[in-house]
């Protein structure tokens, strides 16, 4: 496994954002679920593959983010539900007919008609990732140092710093941080930092077919991904933008997506908040705790002299 063990690079580390700051857009209605993404990361990372165990879950092999899987394209499936007075359950929306667009969940056989979901079902699939916070659990509870937030805007874990401790991995609101089980250390996607040192996009983003996976600048993806908000959710009431308010619980994600759903349906937290932001708080009440019981303490030991 590649790892982030460059000096120079541990020097332009801060905790600070950068202004210029790069992303993700995942727009999951062009995801084919190809994973193509998966194994350019796996390839590019040096990872070890997840074996082709039958979960149970679903028909995706890989299951979750983990240690060595730094993407992972969900398979989402919905089946048909009834519909009525009878059924408290709302009717999907219908797919309306198609203008020739890229091939996604979105195609469907023209000579079977207009597709219900409600009546069909459908698949929804979602290249999922790191989310790279903006106020990042993870940097807070590191004993070591070991994760930092590159030049790039990025967190990354430094493993050679890196000592196992696994603080990291409950601190994370979105389970992406995992150990890896090669090495015992944590380990999640960095966003090809080696690669965007030289210039080149991740691996995942260089070799998604449809351009599901967007990479650049933040603030221009955010930009983009509102205009393709507008476009699809003309067709698809329910689309909306997951991680792109930075007035949200971590401060808006370096990572965000479109989603065709409610986030929990793609195994999101609907209204993720940083973990550790009553850290401060508590830590405050811990010392005016200590100096109260000093204070009482000597107050005590006062009294018993003069008794």
């Amino acid at each position: 496994m590649k790892t982030f063990d460059d000096t120079a690079a541990t020097a332009q580390a801060t905790y600070d954002v950068p202004e210029d700051r790069m992303g993700f857009f995942t727009d999951t209605t062009l995801c084919i679920g190809c994973k193509a993404c998966e194994v350019a990361c796996k390839e590019w990372n040096e990872l070890q593959e997840d074996g082709y165990n039958f979960t149970a879950e679903s028909y995706d092999n890989t299951s979750a983010l983990g240690g060595n899987t730094w993407r992972h394209v969900a398979f989402i499936e919905q089946l048909p539900r009834p519909v009525g007075p009878a059924n408290d359950a709302e009717p999907l929306p219908p797919i309306p007919e198609l203008d020739g667009g890229v091939a996604s969940l979105l195609d469907r056989d023209a000579s079977v008609g207009p597709m219900q979901f409600d009546t069909m079902g459908r698949w929804l699939m979602s290249s999922d990732v790191c989310k790279h916070c903006t106020r990042a659990a993870c940097l807070d509870v590191c004993p070591t140092g070991a994760l930092v937030r590159s030049e790039f805007g990025t967190v990354v874990v430094q493993d050679d710093v890196c000592n196992g401790c696994g603080y990291c991995v409950p601190a994370c609101p979105f389970g992406v941080i995992a150990e890896q089980p090669q090495s015992g250390h944590a380990a999640k996607c960095t966003m090809c930092y080696d690669r965007l040192r030289d210039g080149e996009k991740p691996a995942c983003a260089k070799s998604c077919p449809t351009e599901s996976i967007q990479f650049g600048n933040l603030d221009e993806l955010r930009a983009r991904a509102d205009e393709r908000l507008a476009n699809v959710v003309a067709r698809f009431p329910t689309a909306r933008l997951y991680g792109n308010d930075e007035d949200d619980g971590v401060g808006g994600f370096g990572a965000f997506f479109l989603l065709l759903d409610k986030p929990h349906v793609y195994g999101l937290p609907p209204d993720p908040i940083v973990t550790t932001r009553d850290l401060p708080s508590i830590w405050r009440t811990t010392a005016y705790s200590a100096l109260a019981l000093s204070l009482l303490v000597v107050t005590a030991s006062i009294g018993t002299g003069k008794a």
